[in-house]
């Protein structure tokens, strides 16, 4: 099993970013998938959630309004498009699904910084 995290890097303030995360070994079309993100110092949180079949999305009121999660079945992957990026969104993110939430990426590291 094989969650892997890409899209991170360094943007300034304002600007977008999207994250993909890519799934392997285990039946995607049939997990719910969160991103989480841990800013430096801090606790890790949960940013956003989408269904198994990407009908039912949910935000953290942090990023609602400028984040959107997304997926796509067939190609076993869940995106977050990050738009309005602030410092307060630098983080390490991580994806996470399959039975009980027990699949986790390595994270991918996003830096709002001018």
């Amino acid at each position: 099993v094989q969650l892997r995290e890409s899209g991170g890097g360094l943007v300034q303030p304002g600007g977008s970013l999207r994250l993909s995360c890519v799934a392997s070994g285990f039946t995607f079309s049939q997990s719910g998938m969160r991103w989480y993100r841990q800013p430096p110092g801090k606790e890790r949180e949960l940013v956003a959630y989408i269904s198994s079949g990407g009908a039912i999305t949910d935000y953290a009121n942090s990023v609602t309004g400028r984040f959107t999660i997304s997926r796509d079945n067939a190609k076993a992957t869940v995106y977050l498009q990050m738009n309005s990026l602030k410092r307060e969104d630098t983080a390490v993110y991580s994806c996470n699904g399959g039975y009980a939430w027990q699949y986790w990426g390595q994270g991918t590291q996003v830096t709002v910084s001018s």
